[in-house]
């Protein structure tokens, strides 16, 4: 008897707490900015700025759940049961850095913000942050009352300039992607929606975004920069533009990325977005791409086209790179033997039933060979993930590894829809 009458307790406080739990408000976005700072020997996690602002434009369905994992995780608890109510997988450009060799010598510091639905009670958040092993670097959990006081109320701001290219619904529906001008004087305005929508174009020409267009909406933010351009470090070219993006990060010639995160949410308040495209005014090759960060490409380089499209495969759905380059030798692997990357487009084969096996070419040799007759075949081509050996892609080649390659693959393909899915779909 005392068995059950335990038993029956638990299940009473069990039904108390989840009858209890609060419901999310998809009237308000939570917009909270943080800081990630350290080495290699040590990272901490500090909350800079809660903000708020009217509406919510991310997914309304799967809420305690997270398809694609990332390098790390927010998560939002209600206080009282302990119940999961949000949580969102992401990477950085500070987990990137910590595999340089300036993080064994020096401490950065980097921004981030992240978006959530506003609570109605008072919750619980937990940000942690994992290496690209997936091991544990730092956690932080803070408290937040939607109440409070202090948190910076953002409505009545007016939005920057802009215009829908693409509007498919409501974003109860859709998923929102802003395309942002940087380094595009008012003058330039013209050239940058030209190169939106050229953008737009690339992206929804290919599967299999070209058959879930209904699903997006895509609007142009054209916030205006003082200088035409962005900065190039290596010609000693410096620009004074909205979000200071420039060439050169972690010294390497053609990653361009921005640091300065909160300006970038700040140019879109009142204007609807999940995800952000930046757009950089610049004839030099290069761009980036940070999963559920930004995606960043360049906009009069005669290679714009599949660059942006590749680095959005990054930024939306945290497909991994598939090339190796001689140089990416001397830096330490980011995959090993016994450990399956987490990305859908690479294996080690350490647990390849969980990747594509059910998507491989009948009678297909495993290692694939990659000659020419392979071509278009899912099978198994070593190379990928900045490393020759060791490491799995699906194809002979993919919008993952060239930008001579027309489309996605398959299993890059499946992905991507999964994820749309995910977002659009109860």
């Amino acid at each position: 008897m005392k068995t059950f009458r335990l038993f029956s307790l638990a299940l009473f406080a069990l039904f108390c707490g989840t009858l209890g739990a609060q419901e999310l408000n998809f009237e308000r976005t939570l917009r909270l900015d943080y800081i990630f700072a350290g080495d290699v020997n040590k990272q901490e996690i500090s909350l800079e700025q809660a903000n708020s602002f009217a509406g919510w434009a991310g997914r309304r369905h799967h809420l305690d759940q997270t398809l694609v994992p990332g390098s790390g995780t927010i998560s939002m608890r209600d206080a009282k049961t302990g119940k999961l109510l949000y949580t969102q997988g992401f990477s950085t450009l500070f987990q990137e850095w910590l595999q340089t060799e300036e993080a064994t010598q020096r401490r950065r510091a980097y921004e981030n913000v992240f978006l959530l639905p506003m609570p109605a009670d008072t919750v619980l958040i937990t940000v942690n942050l994992r290496d690209m092993r997936q091991r544990p670097l730092v956690e932080y959990t803070h408290q937040l009352a939607p109440n409070d006081e202090l948190i910076h109320n953002l409505d009545g701001r007016k939005p920057a300039e802009h215009k829908y290219l693409l509007h498919s619904g409501s974003s109860d529906d859709c998923i929102d992607i802003a395309m942002v001008a940087e380094g595009f004087t008012e003058a330039e305005f013209d050239e940058f929606y030209a190169s939106a929508q050229e953008a737009m174009d690339a992206l929804f020409a290919h599967a299999p975004f070209d058959s879930l267009k209904g699903r997006f909406n895509v609007v142009a933010v054209a916030v205006p920069s003082k200088d035409s351009g962005v900065s190039i470090p290596q010609k000693g070219i410096w620009k004074e533009t909205p979000f200071g993006s420039h060439f050169k990060t972690f010294y390497v010639d053609r990653y361009l990325t921005t640091c300065e995160l909160r300006n970038l949410h700040d140019a879109l308040i009142g204007i609807p977005y999940e995800h952000i495209m930046v757009l950089a005014n610049t004839e030099k090759y290069g761009g980036g791409g940070i999963f559920n960060a930004y995606t960043l490409a360049t906009t009069k380089n005669a290679q714009f086209r599949p660059v942006v499209v590749h680095e959005f495969g990054h930024s939306f759905a945290w497909l991994a790179d598939e090339y190796a380059d001689a140089g990416d030798a001397e830096y330490e692997p980011y995959y090993t033997p016994n450990e399956e990357p987490l990305e859908a487009n690479l294996t080690t084969l350490k647990d390849f039933s969980k990747k594509w096996n059910d998507l491989l070419t009948a009678g297909v040799e495993l290692p694939t060979p990659d000659t020419p007759e392979n071509a278009g075949k899912v099978g198994l081509f070593e190379g990928g993930g900045y490393q020759f050996k060791g490491v799995y892609r699906p194809c002979r080649d993919c919008r993952m590894r060239t930008n001579e390659y027309p489309t996605f693959c398959p299993v890059c393909q499946r992905a991507i829809a999964k994820l749309i899915d995910f977002y659009t779909k109860e």
